[in-house]
């Protein structure tokens, strides 16, 4: 059965895309022109469609972390925009980095504008996003933002020098994913907490939350690069595999000091388009390796820390329901 977000984070999204649209209408046009699409409001002409967009789980992170310390959602408005712009900048970088095709079912920004353009629209919005922040006139946030965008870029070039490396550890492919992913998932939730004007022990609280969250979010998304469905996730079958990715289950499988490792590892040294054949082996070999079941199960203890966190804090029961929610769809999730 399909996960499916909690109602009170998809309510955010109302309090959200207005501001969000607004923020956007203030970059010149040809670089609002790619944004929007890329945000799923227009097609590639400029005209209005329903691209879809995503699952916006950051800026609802956001604004239930300022709900959870009994702050009303608006006033974490600045910062859930702030932090939708940061992600949307890393996954235009990411798509031309990646040489992704399609996102969201639909032509990625560089295949459809070229290169440059989104590399400029993705640093467009990451200064539009720390200017939207500044206005909050809360230099702490600033601050809080900033440091999550340089350990992003830290944990993506880490990302993207594993691929020249032979070997990794698992120690180090789990501090990139705390980079990478897990970084803007902390600030979401410390920035909710900050312009919620929470005490600083909430708000280690919920910035540890967020981060134990992240942290779940992206071994669930490391599964489905490996083993999600092309109809749901818009991504071919066994895609991180085509491209010999070593994303948290690959080296899982890789340092398990297991045949089915070692064979696998062999496979990594090669060179050539894996065929479809070998795709299915290497699958096959990193669940027989006990790695699919461990990361399974490290993103399942993510969730019990996160939720150890969210216990502690004093949060409105129906927030506090909200997001114990929102950790489940986490690991529930096949999108």
């Amino acid at each position: 059965m399909t996960a499916t977000l909690p109602t009170e984070v998809t309510a955010t999204h109302a309090i959200v895309q207005p501001a969000l649209r607004d923020a956007v209408a203030g970059l010149e046009p040809a670089m609002r022109k790619v944004v929007s699409y890329h945000l799923g409001w227009t097609d590639e002409n400029g005209e209005s469609a329903d691209g879809g967009g995503g699952k916006a789980l950051r800026p609802a992170l956001a604004l239930l972390a300022a709900q959870a310390v009994r702050s009303a959602p608006e006033a974490a408005l600045p910062g859930a925009v702030a932090v939708e712009l940061v992600h949307n900048f890393s996954l235009l970088h990411d798509d031309v980095m990646d040489g992704d095709l399609e996102r969201r079912h639909r032509p990625t920004v560089w295949r459809l504008f070229g290169t440059p353009a989104a590399i400029l629209a993705g640093d467009a919005l990451l200064t539009l996003a720390v200017d939207t922040l500044e206005r909050a006139a809360d230099p702490v946030a600033t601050r809080c933002l900033t440091a999550a965008v340089q350990r992003l870029i830290n944990g993506q070039s880490a990302d993207v020098g594993f691929e020249h490396r032979v070997e990794v550890g698992l120690a180090e492919c789990l501090e990139m994913a705390d980079g990478k992913t897990a970084s803007l998932m902390r600030c979401s939730a410390e920035l909710g907490a900050l312009l919620g004007k929470a005490d600083p022990v909430q708000t280690e609280l919920l910035a540890e939350f967020g981060r134990c969250l992240g942290m779940a979010f992206q071994l669930v998304d490391d599964l489905l690069g490996i083993w999600g469905s092309q109809e749901i996730t818009g991504k071919p079958v066994l895609a991180d595999l085509r491209v010999r990715k070593k994303s948290v289950p690959v080296v899982a499988a890789l340092t398990s000091g297991t045949g089915e490792g070692d064979a696998l590892r062999e496979f990594y040294r090669q060179s050539h388009p894996p065929t479809e054949e070998e795709l299915r082996t290497m699958a096959d070999l990193i669940e027989r390796s006990g790695a699919l079941a461990w990361t399974r199960e490290r993103a399942q203890d993510y969730v019990v820390e996160a939720r150890s966190c969210l216990d502690r804090i004093a949060a409105p029961s129906p927030i506090h329901a909200a997001l114990s929610d929102l950790t489940r769809f986490i690991v529930e999730r096949d999108r």
